[in-house]
């Protein structure tokens, strides 16, 4: 996970939220919304940074605090992040991200620039991610499943990838970092908080 910047919401939404009985059931432009989601994640979903286009064979627009329980905020564009369908259909151990979460809370939000999530997490040799405060290690693994076993695999492939240049030799990592960190235009590559995680590491042991 990478820290969201939220750009300004669609004018759709601001202008369906002042109608009378407006919520996000009767919201019809969700196109929109999708693609301004997509383009502000940089082409990645909110939880685990797999690639999700804006449309509904590829993401789900997720409610951070749900609608059931905070129905004030179905429509509030702060509350709304873009997530992968995260298993939607397979048993519920086979599910992850915005899927295997429903309603339940997190006490993280990716979109919290207070509180830079990457920050509280790491990211393994094995390909696993975890957290040293407890209640994000848990909702990593109980309620988004983040280490759920292709999740993992895919995450090792990059760091492995990493690991055979770096054998390779002429590696820079700063300039390599700018590929993954959001400093260049466009979409990012999946996973790319791994590589952030990787290179800062690398670049930081350079310096001591």
């Amino acid at each position: 996970m990478r820290t969201i910047q939220k750009n300004d919401e669609p004018a759709s939404l601001t202008a369906h939220r002042q109608q009378p009985h407006a919520d996000y059931d009767n919201y019809a432009d969700k196109d929109t919304l999708r693609q301004s989601l997509v383009t502000e994640q940089r082409g990645l979903c909110c939880y685990c940074q797999s690639r999700i286009r804006p449309d509904k064979a590829s993401m789900k627009i997720e409610h951070w605090q749900c609608q059931a329980t905070y129905p004030a905020r179905q429509l509030d564009y702060r509350n709304l992040l873009g997530a992968c369908l995260g298993g939607h259909g397979r048993p519920e151990r086979e599910q992850h991200c915005d899927t295997r979460k429903g309603n339940r809370a997190l006490c993280f939000c990716p979109a919290d620039p207070a509180h830079p999530v990457e920050r509280c997490i790491k990211f393994l040799g094995n390909g696993k991610i975890a957290s040293d405060d407890v209640a994000i290690n848990t909702a990593l693994n109980d309620i988004l499943n983040l280490n759920l076993g292709q999740l993992v695999s895919n995450r090792k492939a990059v760091i492995d990838a990493f690991k055979q240049r770096l054998g390779r030799g002429n590696f820079n990592a700063a300039r390599e970092l700018q590929k993954w960190d959001g400093t260049q235009p466009g979409d990012l590559p999946e996973y790319a908080q791994v590589m952030v995680f990787w290179l800062e590491k690398k670049i930081a042991r350079a310096t001591v």
